[in-house]
Parts: structure tokens; C-alpha cells; sequence
């Protein structure tokens, strides 16, 4: 099965406390249906020192599940599904099925 959602695409939350807020897919982790959005889903965590790092409360990014998300339309900035079209050069790439836009390069 082909993934909707890859490194670097733009989504947004559908539900959940972070509901609306967008962001960058920074990690997919394919086993377990999730991936990490930047400034979505944030906990603090209570790191000791060590010599790399002073230590603190470290905002990180946790995983999110893929079906909580979807795709930002390239040409208007809003939620869209995600199809499956062939080319004519024979690629097959991922469009808006919102606006019919290309997601891929």
C-alpha cells in the first residue's frame, strides 16, 4: 500500500487537543500508523545534565496517529483527501482531491 502522508508533507489535526493547528510531518513511523508534526502533540520533558546538554524541561514532539490528520491543499491551505493518479510519463503521484493538484514534484 502506497502512504498518503510522507516526510515533509503539510497536514492539519482533525481532532483532538491540538484540533486546527498545522504543521510539517518531521518522521513517519510506518509499523504503528503515526507520525511526529512539528509543534503538534508537544509534552515537556525533564532531561538531567549531562556533558551534551545542560538539562531542563525540553519541549519534544510526540507521535500522533495518521487517521487524526489530513493533508493542507497546495493551492488554498485547507484540509483535503488524498488520491492516487497515474501520469502520462507513467508516475505515479499523490493529488488534492480537493483542487486536483499535483501534492508531489
Amino acid at each position: 500500500m502506497a502512504a498518503k502522508i510522507k516526510k515533509g508533507d503539510r497536514v492539519v489535526v482533525l481532532t483532538g487537543r491540538d484540533k486546527g493547528k498545522n504543521g510539517e510531518v518531521l518522521r513517519v513511523i510506518t509499523g504503528d500508523g503515526r507520525v511526529i508534526v512539528q509543534g503538534v502533540n508537544i509534552a515537556k520533558r525533564h532531561t538531567r545534565p549531562t556533558q551534551a546538554s545542560p538539562g531542563g524541561i525540553i519541549d519534544k514532539e510526540l507521535p500522533i496517529a495518521i487517521s487524526n490528520l489530513a493533508h493542507l491543499d497546495p493551492k488554498d491551505d485547507k484540509p483535503t483527501r488524498v488520491g492516487f493518479k497515474i501520469l502520462d510519463d507513467g508516475r505515479k503521484v499523490r493529488y488534492a482531491k480537493r483542487s486536483g493538484e499535483v501534492i508531489d514534484s
